[in-house]
């Protein structure tokens, strides 16, 4: 095998690290469309979950394997821990897959040894090769990973590695999983596993790492230079605590500055080849649709597809890129997929126009669907002069991309002035069908809005973030608000688009609260479900 391929392969975690997000729980729906979006970047490999850890996870993978796992389109990968239960039910998930991969991963670092898994080195040393082994007989993909390389001792993490390759394992992963380390020692570490493991040439080098020291991009890239040649990222970046590294910027670096890394591959340093996969034009939307379903909101100032990205605020700037692009910016917002575009649709458009523009912008909707969408594009061109590419994916995810309708909002009104009491009064359809009203006096009318809703709801939470941010220029620009709430330890994420800022307030809080209705029913189901205790006397 040659383990210097002349590209960089992207295996994206984000349905798997990136859903251990704080509040980014994904249902199996989203996740499946999250996993097209991912096919249609052009990700090498996805990880579609962690298969053994729940049921929802299981099918999750399952279906992600059936519905994008086709002949031509990306390996789908499922994690699970080097024991023979998870190695199992991530082989069983991974079936309907034309090609699958497994991630299996046991920690190396004494601290985790000693504290987390009390095990010795000689163990650990007896589990991976067996384990490896189990993999390979059920699928020929198999990725290994020592959790906590970043600060294992390396002659035993080389021990470790050579006996994971020999067992079997293609690839092998060097996870900074708690983002400790600094770019130059990241590299040396790949350098020191290159130079050090007798039969690394049978084996990709991957690397997984984590951003708490704000340091992840940097130690990939570093890692490039020294022989990595997967990465192991999420797009925006989500993920645990600071979360991984972001795909868009590992991508999007490759791209511009590839003559600097074009050497570090093989290749010619003036190669305008790509070095990934990746259809760079799909980066922004697939951005926005992870950013929509997981209730992550992207800082302004993130690189490449926050809001300020290719802003110019300056004088000077703003004088320079008029004169020249290539001034300022260093790369061009179309290589994103980042328009300004404004098609030609408004209130007296027909339903085959929609249909056309959508399918231009990559959504290929259900006749369902598109009715959903269509019904909501009218109402909004009643309200604006001009619709834009933005305002149409901002319809298409919020009345598609949306949780089980459990709770559904049939009218919110509001009253409020500077010399007022904010009331608001809001109608809701139960689940079982009645419909309940009911009003409250806040502080401002969002407030009041979401007060009248817990009278109605009675599910006791607590609001932690609200966000909210406007889809285009203009006063008829359409809001969008994102919402996060907190019940019993777990946090439930929600999301709206409308001209009206106050109605998307309303219909993201009703989003959330569906989630959180939705899990505390398959909690239910799940404790009924669950065997008795026989007490035997």
């Amino acid at each position: 095998m040659n383990n210097q391929p002349d590209r960089i392969i992207i295996f994206d975690t984000t349905l798997r690290d990136g859903e251990q997000s704080p509040g980014a729980t994904l249902n199996v729906d989203e996740k499946l469309t999250i996993a097209t979006a991912l096919a249609r970047l052009g990700v090498d490999i996805i990880e579609a979950g962690f298969p053994y850890a729940s049921p929802g996870d299981f099918e999750a993978v399952q279906k992600i394997a059936e519905a994008v796992g086709v002949e031509g389109g990306p390996t789908i990968c499922g994690l699970a821990r080097a024991t023979q239960q998870d190695i199992k039910a991530a082989a069983e998930a991974l079936k309907p897959a034309a090609k699958k991969r497994i991630h299996t991963f046991l920690a190396t670092s004494d601290i985790h040894l000693e504290y987390k898994l009390k095990k010795t080195r000689q163990e650990v040393l007896q589990i991976v090769p067996e384990m490896v082994a189990y993999a390979k007989s059920l699928v020929d993909d198999v990725e290994f990973s020592p959790e906590d390389a970043g600060r294992s001792d390396p002659e035993f993490l080389y021990q470790v590695l050579e006996s994971a390759i020999a067992a079997g394992a293609t690839t092998v992963n060097i996870p900074d999983t708690v983002g400790y380390l600094t770019p130059s020692e990241f590299g040396a570490l790949i350098k020191g596993i290159k130079e050090n493991v007798s039969n690394i040439d049978r084996a990709i080098i991957s690397v997984h790492g984590h951003n708490d020291l704000g340091l992840a991009v940097a130690n990939f890239l570093e890692a490039v230079k020294n022989g990595a040649r997967q990465l192991e990222c999420t797009i925006n970046g989500i993920g645990e605590r600071a979360g991984n590294a972001a795909m868009e910027e590992l991508v999007m670096a490759l791209h511009v500055r590839r003559q600097y890394f074009n050497p570090f591959l093989g290749r010619p340093a003036d190669s305008t080849e790509p070095l990934t996969n990746i259809n760079t034009k799909e980066i922004y939307r697939t951005s926005r649709l992870v950013s929509n379903l997981t209730g992550m909101m992207v800082q302004p100032n993130k690189a490449i597809v926050g809001a300020n990205a290719f802003a110019h605020e300056s004088g000077i700037h703003q004088d320079g890129v008029l004169k020249h692009k290539l001034t300022y910016e260093i790369m061009d917002a179309e290589s994103i997929g980042l328009t300004n575009n404004q098609i030609v649709l408004g209130k007296l458009s027909g339903r085959n126009a929609f249909r056309t523009r959508l399918k231009e912008l990559g959504f290929d909707l259900s006749e369902t669907d598109l009715n959903k969408a269509f019904l909501r594009f009218k109402e909004v061109a009643d309200k604006k002069k001009e619709i834009t590419d933005w305002d149409l994916e901002a319809i298409v995810n919020d009345e598609i991309n949306t949780a089980p309708e459990l709770f559904r909002l049939e009218l919110v009104q509001v009253s409020c002035g500077d010399n007022a009491r904010p009331t608001a009064t809001v109608a809701l359809r139960t689940p079982d069908g009645k419909e309940l009203m009911d009003a409250a006096i806040g502080t401002g009318p969002v407030d009041a809005v979401y007060k009248a809703i817990n009278r109605v709801v009675n599910i006791p939470n607590e609001l932690i973030e609200f966000s909210v941010k406007s889809v285009t220029a203009g006063i008829d620009a359409m809001g969008e608000v994102t919402i996060r709430l907190r019940h019993e330890g777990r946090i439930y994420s929600g999301h709206a688009a409308n001209t009206d800022i106050i109605v998307a307030s309303a219909r993201a809080y009703i989003s959330a609260l569906n989630r959180l209705y939705a899990a505390l029913q398959q909690k239910e189901t799940a404790e009924s479900e669950a065997p008795q205790e026989v007490v035997v006397s």
